[in-house]
């Protein structure tokens, strides 16, 4: 390779830490309910506040290109959720229920009583189903590819059968096609990325309790966990609803049936982008958030 191409593929190199570097924030490990719990933390605890939720498998690092702009405003704490990301994973499975207890645990322990909750996909599952049964601690809410409406077999299949290929075998190429499903352009897929999720899969935990934090891709747990259509109309908090265009279309169907159903709802429309919104168009949905957040 010459010194030409060397520097020319490296014009525009992007890494979590490059979104991070003039960020004034920490990352830190509390316990939650006895579960270790990593967080990122910026922003003035005397602002409102925001909690960030990943998707599964998933760990903080996909709010790393937001934080910097959404805790100028706001006091952010986006989590590891249990049995993802470097968060522990006991041995039991995480369904919803799970999760919310964790949420309202880090609400209570930075002192919070209502968040805006900004989330994305199982993430935006839990945030929704907090607001269900906990409307008086939730201000707003940003759903990106959202889940919690839908039992596609097909889709449960495949993400059963992509997380536990790269949790056996987590090599570069098995969790970079992971990514496949979850960011649309190749360029966003920074290798960043594919390190953080593989030393993620290559822990002895996390392969001790994928099955655990697949649970809801099983058929039978995740009809037991769906927010029935009627709860979708309950819930009462401001929402922003991210329409992802090059998503899977369980996603985008998802999107457009809980946005009829949420009364005080909007639909913020990203059409090139798919799974991860945020992380891959972040200039749009950080200027489209702050201002929804803000109104």
């Amino acid at each position: 390779m010459t010194e030409t191409t060397t520097l020319a593929s490296t014009d525009d190199y992007r890494s979590i830490w490059g979104y991070l570097r003039e960020l004034d924030f920490r990352q830190t490990f509390v316990d939650i309910d006895g579960v270790r719990t990593r967080v990122a933390e910026a922003g003035s605890p005397d602002k409102p506040h925001v909690i960030l939720l990943h998707g599964t498998g998933g760990h903080w690092e996909t709010f790393a290109p937001n934080l910097s702009a959404l805790s100028s405003q706001y006091h952010c704490v986006a989590i590891d959720m249990v049995g993802n990301g470097f968060s522990d994973k006991p041995d039991y499975d995480y369904e919803v229920a799970v999760y919310v207890r964790q949420v309202l645990g880090v609400m209570d322990h930075f002192g919070m009583s209502k968040t805006h909750l900004v989330a994305m996909s199982l993430g935006a599952w839990v945030a929704a189903a907090t607001a269900v049964a906990h409307p008086d601690r939730v201000g707003k809410l940003i759903l990106m590819s959202p889940a919690g409406m839908e039992a596609s077999v097909s889709n449960m299949a495949r993400i059963r059968a992509e997380r536990t290929q790269a949790v056996n075998d987590p090599s570069w190429a098995s969790i970079h096609k992971v990514f496949e499903h979850l960011i649309a352009d190749e360029n966003n897929r920074i290798p960043d990325l594919i390190a953080l999720r593989q030393a993620i899969y290559r822990r002895t935990d996390t392969r001790e309790t994928i099955n655990h934090l697949l649970i809801l891709q099983d058929p039978a747990a995740r009809d037991r966990n769906l927010i029935p259509a009627a709860q979708w109309t309950t819930i009462a908090a401001p929402t922003m609803i991210v329409a992802s265009g090059a998503d899977h279309g369980v996603y985008q169907e998802t999107a457009r049936t809980i946005a009829r159903l949420i009364p005080d709802s909007e639909v913020f429309e990203m059409p090139e982008v798919r799974h991860w919104p945020h992380f891959e168009d972040a200039p749009s949905f950080n200027r489209a958030a702050l201002q929804f957040l803000g109104k």
